[in-house]
Parts: structure tokens; C-alpha cells; sequence
């Protein structure tokens, strides 16, 4: 099954980087860096029994965005894309020497947070690309006092956000990821459920950098397809431990079984899962997960 995962993941990524070049033809827009992977990944798809690629395929995106005095600032994306991309996020550096390192350091690293929290297993370079076209120039040349600023904002909002995260995963049986995720949602201090079996829902609320550090351990587990369905987010007046509490839908962390039928006893009750969520208020979030209305 690796073999053919890896074939059809390939074979998106192909398809990917001829679209980028039908965009962006001229080589100072788009230029693959290393010809030979790119050959070898070709020839992987072309022949199913051909070695898997030996080194990832690279290259460059170049980006011209204007800045508020009319000028145009141009930033190059360097990127890399893993074997097992779309599965997995792609490898981007952002730079530019309009931009000082530290601003370097925050437009990556919030690059990187807007495609975990948006691309699941999707083809992501263009969007990488469109959001460093609008959101790059807002990082040049800030002066660093007001960057350290920003810096000591970002963790005094943190505190004063309170997160809910609705995952979605192709389906939950293992019982170490069963432990995993109650124990560190423990850790972190989240409530919510975990709806093991086909599919697999896991819902934890509580402070926004515990729920995203639970979603940055949780996806780096091994899963067929695991994605955040919808996220809500509250801002609280002062931040307290009362004010979180006030939003809380679930007291505690739990597994939460709904009369498990099928052959291995994992598919769920949906309806009852249903229910579940129209006593904690959360009945619309069902729509969400099946697409279906729920009753």
C-alpha cells in the first residue's frame, strides 16, 4: 500500500508542478532547482516499478508584491516537496532582503501556521504563494522595538483566547492514539470527546496555544486522512480561569462510545452522536462533519 501511496502522491505532485509552470513560465518565476529529482519522480510515476525518488524535488517561486510607498519588494519562496506531500505538509523557506531575520522568522512561521491549519492533505504551493503575495509585505522592515512588542502582545492574546477544534479523522481504532489523545489533551489542560471507530471525531476546547499545540502532536501521528473540520475561536475578557470555564461545552476529556455496530463493532451510532452534540449546544457542527442534516 506504501507503494501505491507513494505512486498516487507522486503523480500529484507532478501534476502540480506542471501547472505551476504553465503559470509561471519564465525561469524567474518559477525554476525547479533540481532537475534529476524531478526526473526521477517522473519516471517513477511513468514506470510503477521504478525506485522511489532518492531525493525530494526543489524550487523557487519568485514573488513581486507591491508595498504601501509603490514600490515592489520581491520575495523568493524556496520549497521542497517531502515524498509523501500533499499527505504531508511541503518544506517552504520565505526570504527576502528587505526583511530583517527576525522578521524572516515570524512571516515563515506564520506561513506555516495558516497551512496546517488550512491544507490537510491538498495541494498547497499556490496558496502558500498568494498568501505570501498579500501578507509578506506586512513583515519588511518593521523596527525590531516594535517587533518585541508585538511579541509580548501575541502572548498576553493568547492567553485571553479560548479555542475549539473540531477534528475530523478517516477513522480512530488504535489504542495507543486512543491513550495518546486523552492523555494529552489532559496535559494541556483541554476537555472535549474523542468519538473513536469509522470516522473518527475528536473535539477539544480550551486555550488557543494548548489546542494548537494538542493539533500540531496529534497530526504528526500517522493517519489515513486527519483534518480540522471547523475552529472556534472566543476572545475573553481578561482570561480567566472562570471566563473559560463559562465557555466550556464539556467538563472533562472522555472517549465516548455511541452503541458501536459492524463487524469490529466500530462504526458509530451517528444519530446518537447527534444527540450527544444537541445537548451540548453543538448541533450545527454535525452538518459540518456528514455534510447531512442531522436528526
Amino acid at each position: 500500500t506504501t507503494k501505491m501511496a507513494n505512486q498516487e502522491e507522486a503523480e500529484i505532485q507532478i501534476s502540480e508542478l506542471d501547472l505551476l509552470s504553465s503559470m509561471f513560465p519564465y525561469e524567474e518565476e518559477f525554476a525547479v532547482t533540481d532537475q534529476l529529482a524531478l526526473a526521477e519522480l517522473k519516471h517513477h510515476v511513468e514506470n510503477e516499478s521504478a525506485e522511489v525518488p532518492s531525493s525530494k524535488v526543489q524550487f523557487i517561486l519568485n514573488i513581486k508584491t507591491e508595498v504601501p510607498n509603490a514600490s515592489t519588494v520581491e520575495f523568493s519562496m524556496a520549497c521542497a516537496l517531502p515524498f509523501k506531500y500533499p499527505t504531508v505538509l511541503p518544506e517552504i523557506t520565505v526570504r527576502s532582503s528587505s526583511v530583517s531575520r527576525s522578521q524572516q522568522i515570524l512571516l515563515n512561521s506564520d506561513l506555516k501556521t495558516y497551512l496546517m491549519q488550512n491544507f490537510s492533505g491538498e495541494p498547497c504551493i499556490l496558496s502558500a504563494r498568494e498568501w505570501v503575495k498579500d501578507h509578506a509585505a506586512a513583515y519588511i522592515d518593521k523596527d525590531l522595538s516594535s517587533f518585541s512588542m508585538a511579541a509580548s502582545d501575541a502572548t498576553k492574546s493568547e492567553v485571553t483566547t479560548f479555542t475549539r477544534l473540531w477534528i475530523y479523522s478517516h477513522h480512530i481504532y488504535n489504542k495507543q492514539k486512543r491513550k495518546s489523545i486523552i492523555d494529552w489533551a489532559r496535559e494541556l489542560s483541554l476537555s472535549g470527546f474523542c468519538m473513536p471507530g469509522k470516522p473518527g471525531v475528536v473535539c477539544v476546547e480550551g486555550l488557543q496555544s494548548s489546542c494548537e499545540e494538542f493539533w500540531s502532536r496529534i497530526r504528526r501521528l500517522t493517519w489515513k486522512r486527519i483534518l480540522i473540520r471547523h475552529r472556534e475561536d472566543v476572545s475573553l475578557e481578561g482570561g480567566g480561569h472562570a471566563e473559560i470555564q463559562k465557555q466550556q461545552k464539556f467538563p472533562t476529556l472522555e472517549e465516548k462510545c455511541f452503541d458501536a455496530h459492524g463487524a469490529q463493532g466500530n462504526h458509530m451510532d451517528l444519530g446518537q452522536l447527534y444527540k450527544f452534540l444537541e445537548e451540548k449546544g453543538c448541533a450545527d457542527i454535525f452538518q459540518m462533519y456528514f455534510g447531512v442534516e442531522g436528526h
